[in-house]
């Protein structure tokens, strides 16, 4: 095995030697009994000439590839969420031709299972005055979306934490956005931890209200709704909510510390997914589950348990940056020859991070090639003039 001289916190180098045995990647031999997605990262252009503040520059050919990658491991895509950098440098319109080119150029594979963001975002919350405006944006993108024959995701709205009074609005905008929807689709309940703009949601601003308001909005309306998925962080929470989800409502786990647990669920019932972290584990989720369906409890955790050091450390605090940790791990396994990030989001973790990174995606067998990860890391620590 390789190894690579690696920088300590104290800017000293010491020798790192790898020793992971890199994980299979291959389709599956045994359909997952969960409903699982990925939420896919996007490829930045590297040779655009856009300034990173504005518009984004993508490459697509990259960017699907990864995707086809995601779903010929059996896993689904969640298109054009948080992480596809949507509000943190992804706009609605780059959105939407994001989700028409993953549609279009997927309908090769059978069973692919995409779901795509639907949110508000064209709308400036500070531009937002009442819920009816609120509405209009959700109706605008839902339209979009389901013309090109999408399911949809319903992301949370920064402008409807700005207009609203309280619960009753939120029970209003869900009410009547839902009814427009043409199949079932899947709530969103992101954590301030990943949008500080998102406190609050729900009109509530302690758990156990907003909880209340939640549920309550999926009762009145939960013909519409496939499940409901919840990034908060916390698995005490998710698991009191998932007991209480009508029947035929699935809990989609987006805990991103403790998903192992949540998946296989306890004798009251289970978590979905719907994460983040399965974008750059894809090998290690897709061999998971397919233990976990052929009732390899233990295989299970031996393959996905590694595998969570490396998660908290990606989204960690600031949790909105965690989109920097998963298009490294995208880099050092050659899905893309660069590490820029629309936005210049590359910039928004320190270096001890990514050497973090490295050593735990080693250990947890995830750098596919060990040799042409070490010589990636080189290469990206010469950046820093190493």
């Amino acid at each position: 095995m390789p190894y690579i001289d690696l920088p300590t916190p104290q800017g000293r180098l010491e020798a790192y030697s790898l020793v992971g045995i890199p994980l299979a990647v291959a389709p599956p031999d045994k359909a997952f009994n969960r409903v699982v997605y990925a939420a896919a990262h996007v490829v930045a252009d590297p040779f655009a000439a856009t300034e990173p503040s504005g518009l984004a520059a993508i490459d697509w050919g990259r960017t699907i590839a990864y995707r086809r990658h995601l779903l010929g491991l059996g896993l689904g895509v969640a298109e054009a969420m948080d992480t596809a950098q949507r509000g943190m440098g992804l706009g609605w319109a780059e959105a939407l031709e994001l989700i028409g080119r993953t549609l279009a150029e997927t309908r090769d594979i059978d069973g692919a299972l995409i779901a795509s963001g639907c949110g508000t975002d064209h709308l400036a919350p500070a531009d937002a005055t009442t819920i009816e405006d609120v509405v209009r944006a959700y109706d605008q993108q839902m339209n979009a979306i389901q013309k090109l024959g999408g399911s949809l995701i319903l992301m949370a709205s920064r402008a409807l934490v700005r207009v609203a009074a309280g619960p009753e609005d939120y029970r209003q905008v869900y009410r009547r956005v839902l009814a427009n929807a043409e199949r079932k689709v899947v709530l969103h309940w992101l954590g301030d931890m990943f949008d500080p703009q998102l406190s609050g949601y729900w009109g509530a601003p302690d758990f156990d209200t907003a909880l209340t308001v939640c549920c309550d909005i999926i009762g009145e309306n939960h013909g519409r709704i496939d499940g409901i998925k919840v990034s908060l962080l916390d698995d005490a929470k998710e698991i009191r909510m998932r007991r209480m989800l009508p029947a035929g409502v699935k809990m989609y786990t987006g805990d991103d510390f403790n998903y192992p647990a949540l998946i296989e669920g306890d004798a009251q019932g289970f978590s979905h997914a719907l994460l983040g972290i399965f974008d750059p584990i894809a090998p290690a989720a897709s061999a998971a589950l397919a233990a976990l369906a052929a009732g390899e409890r233990q295989r299970f955790h031996d393959i996905l348990d590694p595998t969570v050091a490396l998660s908290r450390l990606i989204f960690r605090a600031p949790t909105q940056y965690y989109k920097t940790g998963v298009v490294f791990l995208a880099y050092l396994n050659g899905h893309q020859d660069h590490f820029v990030m629309v936005g210049g989001q590359q910039a928004m973790r320190p270096l001890p991070y990514f050497t973090a990174i490295f050593k735990l995606a080693d250990q947890a067998g995830l750098l596919g090639d060990p040799y042409d990860a070490a010589a990636r890391m080189r290469r990206f620590l010469g950046l820093y003039g190493l």
